[in-house]
């Protein structure tokens, strides 16, 4: 960065200091002069400045702002050099229609730092994400990380409906429904600068083992879906058929997050994988915390083995 440039992009980390501290109105800061930076400089590491100034700053640490807030403010703030931006449609309630799907969960949250952090995981790459939700997982992924195609998939008609909303608020161009096997991404070839991205109603309980074949995924991920023994073997049954019916490929990879509440659903969970005869391994903890959620929550990753 020239010292010109590096002068300039000093003097934005005070306005962001001292607005964020004063929980000022998002429409105060100014957005308009950070995209200009990120687009002629050193993006990442203004980005991380501005992180250490706002929510990881010192008083933010030990008096942390209301979570909507530093939510919405980190909504703005991660974006690409280009100046997109992660912007989410979500329920303010936890149970929501029948489903806990219209909300962001804090591995979701987790699995998108990681990836962050890991895009060689996802570039190039077809990924097939079980239990969406809102969709902020897969987004940052869309947007960070190069993925050449991206399956979002849940049952819940609600749920659908928001991911589907969520994808076209951040610009992201969306394929037809997923229901004919003929324009599943693993059959044909898709070359762009952005993503394929395609929604799929996918209940695990019913999806049959050719249905799973034609998505051909590289890389499948999941987050906060082990909230209950009945989903946890249901995810199980869903693994067994991927990984039996792409045995002619190369075997992809599935990292699964979550949080644990109820250490016997994840030694449930554990077990199960066991007896399918499917190995794993704990993924190292990363490094960045971008994302606000509890400090003392027990996450973990695990790469599955299919």
């Amino acid at each position: 960065m020239a010292p010109e440039e590096s002068a300039e992009a000093a003097r934005l980390l005070p306005s962001f200091e001292r607005r964020f501290l004063a929980a000022r109105t998002l429409r105060s800061f100014p957005w308009k002069s950070l995209e200009e930076k990120l687009r002629d400089s050193s993006g990442p590491e203004l980005l991380l400045n501005i992180l250490r100034k706002t929510v990881k700053h010192p008083l933010c640490v030990k008096h942390p702002p209301s979570l909507k807030y530093a939510r919405c403010f980190l909504s703005e703030l991660i974006r690409k050099p280009s100046g997109d931006s992660v912007t989410l449609s979500e329920s303010t309630a936890i149970v929501s229609h029948g489903t806990t799907g219209l909300v962001t969960w804090d591995a979701a949250l987790y699995l998108a730092e990681w990836a962050i952090e890991n895009p060689a995981a996802f570039a190039h790459r077809i990924v097939l994400e079980l239990g969406s939700g809102a969709g902020l997982t897969g987004l940052a992924i869309c947007k960070t990380c190069c993925p050449s195609t991206y399956i979002f998939s849940d049952c819940h008609t609600c749920v659908l409906e928001q991911l589907r909303g969520n994808i076209l608020l951040n610009g992201l161009s969306l394929e037809p429904d997923t229901t004919d096997p003929a324009r599943h991404p693993g059959l044909n070839t898709y070359n762009s600068e952005s993503p394929r991205v395609m929604v799929a109603h996918l209940d695990w309980d019913v999806v049959t083992a050719p249905e799973l074949a034609a998505f051909q995924p590289d890389v499948i991920i999941a987050a906060d879906v082990l909230y209950c023994p009945e989903t946890v073997l249901s995810l199980i049954r869903v693994l067994q058929r991927l990984s039996a019916c792409l045995k002619k490929q190369q075997a992809p990879e599935a990292y699964i997050a979550f949080t644990i509440r109820n250490p016997e659903t994840c030694q449930l969970f554990t077990s199960e994988l066991g007896q399918a005869g499917i190995p794993w391994e704990a993924v190292p903890h990363h490094n960045q915390k971008l994302f606000p959620y509890e400090e003392h929550s027990d996450m973990k990753i695990l790469k599955l083995m299919l």
